[in-house]
């Protein structure tokens, strides 16, 4: 079965960056350019199975798009990994806190990225 990811970032950079790295993968990827975009995906395509979270957007950050997703309570067990930058520890600590399965350090790594995405998704190992 085929997975399907939800990007959330504002950065087009770093949506091309997911999509190399996670092509190993055989997933569909769904793109959103911030937090509110992300949860019309969300309603759009109710069989996400990972969402990549950035922390820091416009419009509505990672750390409000959990939230909301928390309080929808429709979404809770789709697994959030978030990035953040690193020395921004504490964004990295509160998302855990409000919810996020994991956490990937940018710049990401790609086997960092594996890591997150084999254990949250173990069906998608090759």
């Amino acid at each position: 079965m085929i997975k399907k990811i939800l990007i959330v970032d504002d950065s087009a950079l770093i949506h091309q960056m997911y999509k190399m790295v996670l092509m190993r993968y055989k997933c569909t990827i769904v793109d959103a350019q911030n937090g509110r975009v992300g949860l019309e995906k969300l309603v759009q395509h109710p069989d996400i199975d990972l969402v990549l979270l950035d922390i820091n957007m416009p419009v509505m950050n990672g750390l409000e798009f959990i939230k909301k997703v928390k309080e929808l309570g429709t979404y809770e067990h789709i697994p959030i990994v978030i990035s953040s930058t690193e020395g921004k520890e504490e964004d990295t600590k509160r998302g855990i806190e409000l919810g996020a399965s994991g956490y990937v350090t940018k710049p990401i790594q790609p086997s960092d990225l594996h890591a997150v995405v084999e254990t949250l998704l173990p069906a998608s190992r090759q």
